[in-house]
């Protein structure tokens, strides 16, 4: 496993026990700023977490296509997902 995706792996593991916190909170009935906060924070974990993914995607598949003659599909791949960032 490569540093980017160890990096992912151990924010999602993160991301995953604020999520229980936040479970544990909103059954305690805690304070909502409070949750929401913790909510964010974990939104917060997810997107560095996909960057990291990304970033490992664009470092492997996307230099191979390159060499083996599927750049187009690839890139229109990564176009999709930005589209899906800026809506």
């Amino acid at each position: 496993m490569n540093h980017e995706n160890k990096e992912a792996l151990n924010l999602l593991k993160t991301a995953k026990g604020q999520i229980d916190a936040v479970i544990r909170m909103t059954e305690e009935e805690r304070y909502c700023i409070d949750i929401s906060t913790q909510i964010q924070a974990i939104q917060s974990l997810l997107k560095k977490a996909n960057l990291s993914i990304l970033k490992t995607h664009l470092n492997t598949c996307i230099m191979e296509s390159f060499n083996d003659g599927s750049s187009v599909e690839k890139i229109d791949e990564i176009m999709k997902l930005l589209d899906k960032y800026i809506k």
